[in-house]
């Protein structure tokens, strides 16, 4: 049987793997980091915070550039990081990119009572994407409402749909501290998965859904979008799944160092690099993904010694 969390004992998690990979995840310096790349799994630095969400704001630029009346395609995007999306709308607009025929999916939404949090709330992801990027796009450039997809408990099997209907070049993210991408966090440890978390090939089956958080989300996502008022941050949320998140033709995620810590931007590059897939650890899963791309924003990336002041 495998241990128990360090963090919370009715969850799987990353504490639950063996200790020998923990290990050997600390120990990675930056440089190391950088030799785990292989083919399907690329890895880059970038020096300053502008380059480093100029590359991100592109991937989208790029995306929708790529779109046609004929072939529609687009990007799916985060929350975290959100500094990307003021400089979206900023080259879109500035260079007049005509972006009619493009779309994009928001990964996820809080879930209050049965509904998804309100559009209307500033904690709303959809509100997030909206205010800080779409709304800030000239009318003349931007494509239509529907072609704008966010994950809601009525539409759920619609929006994982549209991904068989429309071409998701690049699914985009950051990395939480519990190590899942959108809100693919670890399940918890029950039936039929007490003594083992659930196969890697179950794990990626799981499509659009209402899921619960780990609790280690639940102290991130305060600690980054209400000043640590873990009270203020729903228990569940709707996410994209990983069904849908292989279906997209590049899995790009960003590490600028304050969603996840040191050590989780090392552990997940080195289980992907060595193909180690395990489902306490979401991320991971995207080892079987074959084209994975890591971004670091090298002066976050930290250290995993011991530091005391």
């Amino acid at each position: 049987m495998r241990p128990y969390s360090n963090i919370a004992p009715d969850w799987w998690d990353y504490t639950t793997i063996d200790r020998e990979i923990l290990r050997d995840a600390a120990k990675l310096t930056a440089e190391d980091i950088l030799e785990l790349a292989r083919p399907g799994f690329t890895i880059h630095f970038y020096d300053t915070s502008e380059e480093f969400y100029a590359a991100e704001a592109l991937e989208y630029i790029r995306s929708w550039t790529r779109a046609t009346e004929h072939e529609p395609a687009g990007i799916c995007g985060p929350i975290g990081p959100t500094a990307q999306l003021p400089i979206v709308a900023q080259m879109v607009n500035d260079l007049e990119v005509d972006i009619r025929h493009g779309h994009f999916w928001g990964m996820d939404e809080w879930l209050v009572g049965d509904r998804e949090m309100s559009p209307d709330n500033p904690m709303s992801f959809a509100h997030a994407d909206m205010a800080l990027c779409f709304d800030r796009i000239n009318p003349k450039l931007r494509m239509p409402l529907e072609n704008i997809h966010f994950p809601t408990v009525a539409t759920m099997e619609e929006f994982s749909a549209s991904f068989d209907t429309v071409k998701c070049l690049v699914m985009q993210g950051g990395q939480g501290e519990v190590k899942h991408w959108a809100f693919n966090d670890p399940l918890r440890r029950e039936e039929p998965y007490v003594n083992e978390p659930p196969p890697p090939e179950v794990y990626r089956e799981l499509g659009t859904r209402i899921v619960d958080l780990h609790p280690l989300t639940l102290v991130q996502n305060a600690r980054t979008s209400v000043g640590g008022v873990v009270s203020d941050i729903p228990s569940r949320a709707i996410t994209v799944g990983p069904r849908e998140t292989w279906k997209t033709e590049k899995i790009s995620i960003w590490h600028p160092g304050y969603h996840d810590n040191a050590f989780g931007i090392r552990l997940t590059a080195l289980m992907i690099s060595k193909g180690i897939a395990d489902s306490s650890v979401p991320m991971s899963l995207l080892a079987d993904h074959p084209n994975v791309h890591f971004s670091y924003l090298r002066p976050n990336i930290g250290s995993c010694n011991p530091d005391m002041k």
